[in-house]
C-alpha cells in the first residue's frame, strides 16, 4: 500500500509505469485532460497506509 516519493514524482509523467504490461499512458492522459479544462489531478500517498488521488475541475458560476 502506498506509493514511495520517487514513483509520486513521476507518476504523471507519459509513458512511466512499473507494470510489465502498463503503457504507462493511463494517470498521463488523465493528467492531461484535466488540466486543458483548467482543472488539477494531485496524488498523497503514504506508504503501509495507501494513496488518494484528488480531482479538481473547476464549476461555471
Amino acid at each position: 500500500m502506498g506509493i514511495t516519493e520517487d514513483i509520486q514524482e513521476k507518476i504523471f509523467d507519459p509513458f512511466f509505469t512499473t507494470k510489465d504490461t502498463g503503457s504507462g499512458l493511463g494517470l498521463a492522459t488523465s493528467f492531461s485532460v484535466i488540466q486543458k479544462h483548467g482543472g488539477l489531478l494531485s496524488v498523497t500517498s503514504k506508504l503501509g497506509q495507501g494513496s488518494r488521488f484528488d480531482l479538481y475541475l473547476p464549476a461555471p458560476a
